[in-house]
């Protein structure tokens, strides 16, 4: 049974605008509330992407849940200059009692965040994100179709512009996400990062305008792609990190299962890692809509 406290104690972590303004505040209050409050069907295995169903009786649910993280592993393709993830194992059940494994990996790799900090020596690092940016209304901008005939596409103003022709207005406090389709190239990690023979990558993410178009013009609280960056791999500059980051917008990096997802109407929820002075961390993130009622 759920309290009033403890859903008190849920909203409280949430600025008052955001736990009742964000795609329904039964949907927040679903998500954050304590084990005993919602419960959640599960499977032992299956697919990154399985809807999950969240009955939340009187808040107004169910919801559909969906895992947008990749599984992270060794293999895992990592921007040219990371190390991949590795895993040791520390102990064994057979000889110590308990199963765990030592980790080692860098911070921008698999599903992740970029914190301002990586592009800003004054920017906030990953413990001095505001919760509150951590639930979000979800805009999804979809470009498979032309991603998938050209490897240098990018979302433009022009696409924001006709996601709100059908949509809406972008919600305050919105997170933007790029869906390509580029996540069926995983089976590949060369495909993914996909270089030339010069070695220049070539993959689907932002332009330049559109970065600053939903900075400067649009309230954001971030963006993110379902490639490995920010920028297309052909950038050089790294204009919309550049421009984002130092804005105090967040990114995420290698989302999954975009496809998915409604273009409107989802809640992103981010699990953002927490370490001293981080400039991003592999992260786990969800989707969450309303189940529909056809």
């Amino acid at each position: 049974m759920c309290s009033p406290r403890m859903m008190d104690r849920a909203g409280a972590s949430l600025s008052r605008r955001k736990f009742f303004g964000l795609a329904g505040a039964a949907a927040i209050a679903g998500i954050v509330a304590p084990a005993g409050c919602a419960r959640t069907q599960s499977a032992a295995t299956q697919p990154a992407g399985a809807t999950q169903t969240a009955a939340v009786g009187a808040l107004g649910g169910p919801f559909e849940v969906r895992d947008l993280t990749h599984t992270h592993g060794p293999n895992f393709p990592v921007y040219p200059g990371q190390d991949p993830l590795e895993i040791e194992v520390n102990t064994t059940v057979e000889e110590d009692g308990l199963n765990s494994y030592a980790l080692r990996y860098g911070e921008h790799i698999g599903t992740h965040i970029d914190a301002p900090f990586h592009a800003s020596n004054g920017g906030l690092t990953t413990d001095q994100l505001p919760a509150e940016d951590f639930f979000a209304p979800l805009a999804v901008v979809d470009i498979s179709r032309r991603a998938a005939s050209d490897e240098d596409a990018g979302v433009t103003v022009d696409d924001i512009r006709a996601w709100e022709r059908r949509h809406g207005r972008l919600p305050e406090g919105a997170f933007v996400a790029m869906y390509s389709g580029w996540e069926e190239r995983l089976s590949d990690p060369d495909s993914f990062l996909n270089a030339d023979a010069s070695g220049t990558l070539h993959f689907p993410a932002f332009t330049p305008e559109a970065g600053e178009f939903l900075v400067r013009r649009r309230s954001i609280v971030g963006l993110g792609v379902d490639t490995i960056s920010l920028d297309r791999g052909v950038s050089t500059e790294i204009e919309v990190h550049r421009t984002a980051l130092p804005a105090g917008k967040y990114g995420l990096e290698n989302i999954a299962n975009l496809g998915e997802v409604d273009a409107s109407g989802a809640t992103i929820i981010v699990g953002g890692p927490k370490h001293e002075g981080g400039s991003g961390g592999p992260t786990r993130v969800f989707a969450v809509s309303p189940v529909r009622r056809d």
